[in-house]
């Protein structure tokens, strides 16, 4: 029987050994970590996104993404929604374009249409990125294009540098904004290298980032682009309900870790890649993409995600070896899928040591019933 998310946490806090990710810590333990910081370094609480930690994070990941401007959100969903909001109203019309599997298609209870009566045409396949083709052959009048990189639910891929390039050039001709849905962009500078943060930015007209996918903040996220649309988005983040009393305590939590987080990056994607070598040698896994293009990536099983649920509590519950937390189905149903995403947690661990519990976890999932 599947278990419930609460019971799920629950056993995979039991676990020892964990695979994806990285060390939770303790209750309590990122709240003395950031009042400890915010001591040591003299930073004071910011008053309704005003004061002197926010003002200088904001403008540092701006100059990193070659942004005039950055304004602190609570979440990627209100970041985006106001980007997207700000480019309809300056066109004069309600209607954008994003890839079949975004986010705010799939996991935000269609917020672009019940908050901003935004209209949406989703492009291009569902089984790759979003290319300047798509563009070029929809019939729609579009204010803005929305493109993640990288995308997360197609195994993180990427487009080309060049399709990058085509799709920005395509997007300024038919004087469309792009905006990044760049809520794992700290993955993708590896694959674009020596490529900067800024490079990738240039082509867009706006970037949204995450401050707790990659960085491990306790939560929050960055808008950024022109100082004027940066103006108007503070003012959204009020409508939104998003300028809280104060917001640093996320802040904190971001700024503290953000440059050694992102010194890490090399050393994930590097994992990744020799992660992805072994499990391919495992006899019916599929790593996709192969090889990966940024630190997360996806295995396939050919058993059912019933099967692989259940192998992976029976793993959990007895070896306390946590493997997966994110079970999916795919090819109409016939195998399992889960995320591998690279974090801390597998920089300490061996490949082969890996490997044999992934062939370990196939072999119960194939004795379940199908």
């Amino acid at each position: 029987m599947a278990l419930s998310l609460q019971d799920q946490e629950r056993l995979r806090r039991h676990c020892t050994l964990h695979v994806p990710g990285h060390a939770a810590m303790a209750p309590g333990e990122e709240l003395i970590r950031i009042g400890e910081w915010c001591r040591i370094n003299g930073w004071h609480a910011d008053r309704y996104g005003e004061g002197e930690l926010i003002e200088a994070f904001e403008a540092k990941v701006a100059s990193m993404l070659g942004k005039a401007a950055a304004a602190f959100m609570p979440s990627g969903t209100m970041a985006q929604l106001i980007a997207l909001r700000i480019w309809c109203e300056r066109a004069g019309h309600f209607h954008v374009a994003m890839h079949p599997t975004s986010h705010l298609e799939l996991h935000e209870e269609r917020a672009y249409a019940r908050l901003h009566r935004l209209q949406v045409t989703l492009l291009g396949p569902r089984e790759r990125p979003t290319e300047a083709r798509d563009l070029a052959a929809c019939p729609e009048r579009l204010s803005a294009l929305l493109v993640e990189l990288p995308a997360r639910e197609i195994g993180g891929r990427l487009p080309s540098w060049n399709g990058l390039d085509e799709l920005s050039i395509t997007a300024r001709q038919r004087e469309i904004k792009l905006h990044m849905d760049g809520a794992r962009l700290w993955e993708a500078r590896e694959f674009y290298a020596p490529r900067s943060f800024a490079d990738i930015c240039e082509r867009f007209d706006s970037v949204y980032v995450s401050c707790y996918k990659g960085i491990g903040a306790l939560a929050g996220a960055l808008l950024a682009g022109p100082m004027d649309l940066i103006g108007e988005a503070r003012l959204w983040r009020r409508r939104h309900g998003g300028t809280l009393v104060q917001l640093h305590p996320m802040v904190a939590s971001a700024a503290m870790r953000f440059d050694a987080q992102l010194a890490k990056m090399p050393a994930y994607r590097a994992r990744a890649l020799a992660l992805a070598q072994a499990l391919s040698r495992v006899d019916g896994l599929v790593i996709e993409p192969n090889p990966p293009q940024v630190y997360l990536f996806h295995v396939h099983f050919p058993v059912s995600a019933a099967a692989l649920t259940e192998a992976r509590d029976h793993m959990a519950q007895r070896q306390r070896v946590w493997l997966a937390s994110r079970i999916g189905a795919t090819h109409a149903g016939k195998w399992a899928t889960t995320e591998l995403y690279v974090g801390d947690n597998l920089l300490e661990l061996d490949d082969a040591a890996v490997a044999q519990w992934y062939d370990r976890l196939l072999t119960l999932a194939r004795a379940e019933p199908q």
